[in-house]
């Protein structure tokens, strides 16, 4: 089937390869370019991980290159830097989804594949989006979490990352309407962006407690807001009267949840989604679409919905379980 997702659309066949040689087109060694939102970060060194070890085992060149901060415009000169250096794939995390959108439809014109993953850029600029999860049910959940750990009632914030991010706006506006739906208690007082900066992310929960003196709860739901906000809570000494939960790798919660300073977390494996990404990037080089029900090996069956594909379920991390997972 063909698709056609805008006028600067490649057309794609689901499930069809057009090429005999599965590793290479034309002789040539693929290379797919990782562009994520930011490097150094726990979350982002994991998907780096995935990342390489699906290049090993693709036989495809792999070149993982970040910003240092959570920021369009140097996330935008390593996409012309990538451009420039003529790779086959481009595939982004977007840290603003508008800004982002030009110069991916610029690589498209010069004849490079564009996907996005993690956080969508807008539909022209690529030919599909990977998913982590549904984000209705990723936003109610952390709802849900919250409420679990707060007796259904009191005031909590919310500390995303960028606030440009399109993936982090899709999850709290599913936040706030699962709170408005079922939890008529509880009151949403602030939303705060870190920027995916730890430090940035640890000086304003701080703020939150301290501004906030009734607060009752925070959600993270970008990787370095729940350890920020768990020592935070520690440091101030309000572990067991402000719940912490959110999306986090367990490794860097494995001592708050251990003792008390955040109640749960939930995440899916990002060293998988990083595998998946270039093992869909391989086949977006060969002309060849994601299909609904798709085994992907290493990584295992995925959905398609429209053009966004859904790698998996989260998992919730707590401290009976922590010591189970290690990423």
């Amino acid at each position: 089937m063909n698709v056609h997702n805008s006028k600067y659309e490649v057309v794609f066949n689901r499930g069809e390869v057009p090429y005999e040689d599965d590793e290479n087109i034309n002789g040539l060694t693929l290379t797919i370019a990782i562009v994520p939102k930011v490097i150094n970060i726990p979350y982002f060194n994991a998907v780096e991980e995935g990342a390489l070890e699906a290049g090993k085992d693709l036989d495809v060149n792999v070149i993982y290159r970040g910003p240092t901060l959570a920021d369009p415009n140097m996330q935008i000169a390593i996409i012309r830097e990538l451009i420039n250096e003529k790779v086959d794939v481009i595939a982004v995390s977007a840290n603003d989804p508008e800004k982002v959108t030009p110069i991916l439809i610029e690589a498209k014109r010069k004849g490079i594949h564009v996907i996005t993953w993690d956080s969508d850029a807008l539909p022209e600029a690529r030919s599909f989006f990977i998913n982590m999860v549904d984000p209705e049910t990723l936003g109610r959940h952390l709802m849900d979490m919250l409420a679990w750990n707060t007796g259904e009632e009191g005031e909590f914030a919310i500390l995303t990352g960028a606030l440009s991010a399109a993936n982090l706006n899709e999850w709290i506006k599913w936040i706030q309407i699962q709170r408005e739906e079922y939890y008529p208690n509880m009151t949403l007082v602030d939303i705060v962006a870190n920027d995916d900066n730890p430090q940035k992310a640890y000086t304003k929960a701080i703020e939150l407690l301290e501004t906030h003196p009734n607060l009752k709860g925070i959600i993270g739901n970008s990787s370095v807001g729940p350890p920020a906000a768990a020592q935070a809570v520690k440091e101030l000494g309000k572990a067991g009267e402000v719940a912490v939960v959110g999306l986090s790798p367990p490794n860097p919660m494995n001592k708050y949840l251990k003792e008390g300073s955040a109640q749960i977390v939930t995440l899916w494996s990002p060293k998988k989604l990083g595998y998946l990404t270039v093992a869909l990037a391989k086949n977006a080089a060969k002309k060849v679409l994601p299909y609904d029900h798709q085994h992907v090996e290493s990584v295992g069956k995925i959905r398609l919905i429209g053009d966004v594909v859904i790698m998996d379920e989260p998992i919730d991390f707590t401290k009976e379980n922590v010591d189970e997972y290690d990423f």
